[in-house]
């Protein structure tokens, strides 16, 4: 798991000043980024490197608590599943006073430049899931 901290902004919020419900899915990809970041590899050198993509093919959030504007959040991200062309990550948004607003799910497939499914490389998923406790497939 790799946790990753952020504020929320006022373009973040409705006029309520509560958080956007599709926003959530832009602070799992800050979580994503992060995560694969702490793992040694920057997620464009990796579209780079492997010349392929992790398009996300699924997404589940599941609203608890809302956030608000300007409240500090950790983003709590690990591996959930890897399997021959996708991987799935898990999120975990804990407001600092450590009340859980928000889990959630995103599935990515492996696709190449010209979007046909590819398996993930090894070394890849070795990497990636490095130090993490899988779903049995």
């Amino acid at each position: 798991m790799v946790a990753t901290e952020l504020r929320v902004i006022y373009g973040d919020t409705d006029q309520m000043g509560v958080v956007y419900y599709a926003n959530y899915l832009r602070f799992f990809e800050a979580g994503r980024t992060e995560f694969i970041r702490a793992k040694g590899l920057r997620y464009r050198d990796f579209e780079a490197s492997y010349q392929l993509w992790l398009p996300v093919t699924e997404a589940n959030v599941r609203y608890l608590q809302p956030a608000r504007y300007d409240d500090l959040l950790r983003v709590e991200t690990s591996l959930a599943e890897i399997r021959r062309v996708s991987a799935t990550f898990a999120y975990r948004l804990v407001r600092e006073d450590g009340q859980l607003l928000v889990t959630g799910r995103t599935v990515h497939a492996c696709i190449d430049l010209k979007g046909k499914l590819r398996r993930l490389p090894e070394a890849l998923v070795s990497l990636l899931s490095a130090g993490e406790t899988l779903e049995a497939t």
